[in-house]
């Protein structure tokens, strides 16, 4: 299929242009960096484009059979508030908009596991029950969470005025070997120390959520549904229920046996969703990077650096 994989240099969007270059797939990225012009080896086409323009929104997504739509802000605590929301919800209006009007079949939205408001919430609060799942109520504060909030129900108005089909995946904090040393380190050295995490030490591994992308955009499944990504397994190495007991006493119901603190039964049900990748692959019970993933970053063979290289 011929694929547009919007936000294609972030580190989602990278991860998921090699996944379905590998898989292949006639690969289109966009994102608002220049485009290399010189000659080069590439394998896929990018296309520079600001999604905030319905210009340009309309100019890539024309031609396409599945719209992968990865470009964001990432959260909201780096640009202003009204920046986040009105870049995030306005490019997911448009590009809904493109598909709906030049009959694009299959959208797969990037939402965020932050709708349901917990993570950067003003007035922190916290889910009553773990592993969290897509029943959790939304109640988000925030200029992000609110903008992927909003973008779901974007894809639910395509879907109820159009053929479109969509798929909304929520995923937790991505992880690859650029970033796990930095993000987890933390957590594994001390886990029950600092505050605790408002997804329940959640996270996923970037080339897992890269094959969820895949399987979303190779997927049948009429209307819009919305499901969760996540690793099977937590970032702090210890068992949840003791995690939980720890930082919440009784606070939090502990549902089942979970070893994640969000559930991916729904993804695994209905999209064949099979993670195979833990931080153990990435680094030490302390945290470091393994030297075998530190060679693979440093000599650019990551799938992230990868993707990004496929245009050149």
């Amino acid at each position: 299929m011929r694929i547009l994989v919007t936000g294609a240099r972030g580190k989602v969007g990278a991860a998921a242009v090699y996944a379905l270059v590998e898989a292949g797939h006639d690969v289109v990225g966009c994102d608002l960096g220049a485009p290399v012009y010189e000659g080069g080896r590439r394998v896929a086409h990018y296309v520079q484009a600001d999604l905030n323009d319905a210009g340009d929104a309309f100019a890539v997504v024309r031609g396409c059979d599945v719209v992968i739509h990865a470009a964001a802000l990432p959260e909201p605590t780096q640009n202003t508030p009204h920046t986040v929301f009105r870049n995030n919800l306005m490019a997911t209006f448009n590009v809904a908009e493109a598909c709906v009007r030049l009959g694009v079949p299959r959208l797969v939205n990037l939402s965020s596991e932050t709708v349901p408001g917990m993570g950067f919430a003003e007035r922190r609060f916290f889910a009553p029950y773990a592993p969290i799942d897509e029943e959790l109520p939304s109640r988000p504060q925030d200029p992000y969470a609110l903008s992927k909030l909003f973008g779901e129900q974007l894809m639910d108005a395509a879907v109820a005025r159009s053929d479109v089909r969509a798929i909304s995946i929520r995923p937790t904090w991505v992880q690859w070997e650029g970033n796990y040393a930095r993000s987890l380190a933390g957590w594994l050295r001390d886990p029950f120390g600092g505050a605790p995490s408002e997804s329940f030490w959640s996270y996923i591994d970037a080339y897992d959520l890269a094959d969820a992308l895949r399987l979303a955009a190779e997927s049948s499944l009429p209307g819009h549904e919305v499901m969760y990504i996540a690793s099977p397994d937590n970032a702090a190495g210890r068992p949840l229920p003791e995690l939980l007991a720890h930082h919440f006493g009784d606070a939090v119901e502990v549902r089942g046996e979970p070893a994640g603190g969000i559930s991916i039964a729904k993804a695994r049900r209905l999209l064949g969703y099979a993670p195979t990748r833990s931080w153990r692959d990435y680094l030490t019970p302390d945290g470091e990077l393994l030297e075998a993933a530190r060679e693979r970053l440093e000599r650019g063979e990551t799938g992230v650096q990868r993707g990004r290289a496929a245009f050149g």
